[in-house]
């Protein structure tokens, strides 16, 4: 593909403009943005220079044309959007979760494997530059054959932060879906790819939240808390999802002979006390990240039995998009990877529909929360 690549977005929130900005930066053209309402889709296609803006997905498919399709709304209003696109031979990148639920995520990669269709799957956290040098490190073999990862973070969130998609399960919210997401696709880019087994627990601590009206940027929704939450004319939604998850995987790995033990524990609205990190044991050393998704500094536990920082080699930190923020550096380098494969051009293995559509069978997994033995009656004597 020669000619310049041209870029649908659906979503006028953080994710859509952030997604439009990562798509320029890999040289594409996005010619039209998508949104709910037209006066928040319009002055964001003004502000961001970018020439087409509507309200009607399926007409500006027509209208655009575009070979790509950037699909940055919550989680579930995915599925028909990318029906849609994918019937129209449209290539697509999808912010996570892939849908609301594996059934539809399951269809929308058998759809758009039956039509050749390139696909990426944003959980792209595992782009953060200390987690390629993790990957290396444990190719190499730094800490011998893996054992156990740890995944240990507490976001302390806001509960009053107001009532939208993210306290919904039908809309995409969800802990496992915004957070367990990432971090399994960190694990599984340093020990391997293949997840053989899973088991978890899932708790709403959340309750209820307060509806506020014209919230349309998920990053800025903290502004947006009512200042009185005693106001009696106040209204509450019900929260019907998980902000908390304790999962347990097992995962195949090319550098030991067993299973991978895998332990994620996430509290969104507990407080920490020492900072998050992720963790990697292995049978002669160990490799620690400091933050929930692996910021940095990076530490090596070696022969010498002590905790060295160790610097980030200079080739990855070169390769890392030029960009402010996490999220956006990180959907930069999936979304330049994505582009490149899309021309023609040789680039390792990114993340596709497929562990878009496998995550979210975990995550039913997961939510079933079955897995507990009634031991009540051992307690009891004979």
């Amino acid at each position: 593909m020669s000619k310049t690549i041209k870029v649908l977005v659906h979503g006028t929130g953080f994710a859509g403009q952030g997604h439009t900005e990562a798509f320029r930066y890999a040289g594409t053209e996005v010619v039209g943005i998508v949104g709910r309402t037209r006066s928040v889709v319009a002055q964001v296609a003004k502000d961001m220079n970018i020439p087409y803006a509507g309200t009607d997905w399926s007409q500006a498919l027509i209208d655009c044309q575009p070979d790509i399709v950037s699909i940055a709304t919550p989680g579930g209003a995915h599925f028909e959007p990318i029906k849609q696109a994918i019937a129209k031979g449209c290539h697509v990148f999808c912010d996570k979760p892939l849908t609301a639920d594996g059934e539809t995520a399951k269809e929308l990669y058998k759809l758009a494997t039956d039509r050749g269709i390139k696909t990426a799957f944003a959980a792209s956290f595992r782009y953060m530059p200390h987690v390629i040098h993790a990957k290396r490190l444990v190719a190499e073999g730094a800490i011998g054959e893996p054992l156990e990862v740890e995944c240990m973070s507490h976001f302390n969130l806001e509960r009053d932060i107001p009532f939208g998609w993210s306290h919904r399960r039908e809309d995409g919210g969800g802990r496992l879906n915004n957070n367990f997401t990432h971090k399994m696709s960190i694990v599984t880019s340093v020990v391997g790819e293949k997840i053989l087994s899973v088991m978890g627990e899932v708790r709403d601590d959340m309750g209820k939240a307060p509806v506020v009206r014209g919230v349309h940027n998920f990053k800025t929704r903290r502004e947006h808390i009512p200042d009185d939450l005693n106001d009696p004319s106040l209204e509450w939604g019900v929260s019907n999802v998980e902000w908390s998850y304790n999962v347990t995987a097992k995962i195949e790995s090319p550098f030991a002979k067993k299973p991978v033990s895998v332990l994620f524990k996430h509290g969104g609205l507990h407080p920490r006390f020492h900072e998050d990190y992720i963790a990697f044991y292995g049978s002669t050393g160990a490799i620690y990240i400091q933050g929930h998704y692996g910021s940095g500094p990076l530490y090596l536990y070696g022969a010498d039995r002590t905790w060295n920082e160790v610097e980030l080699p200079a080739d990855i930190a070169a390769d890392v998009p030029d960009v402010d923020g996490d999220t956006e550096r990180n959907w930069g380098y999936l979304i330049r990877e994505f582009v490149k494969d899309i021309k023609g051009q040789s680039v390792l293995p990114y993340q596709t529909f497929k562990d878009g559509a496998q995550y979210q069978q975990l995550i039913d997994i997961i939510r079933k929360n079955n897995n507990w033995v009634d031991v009540s009656h051992l307690s009891e004597g004979p």
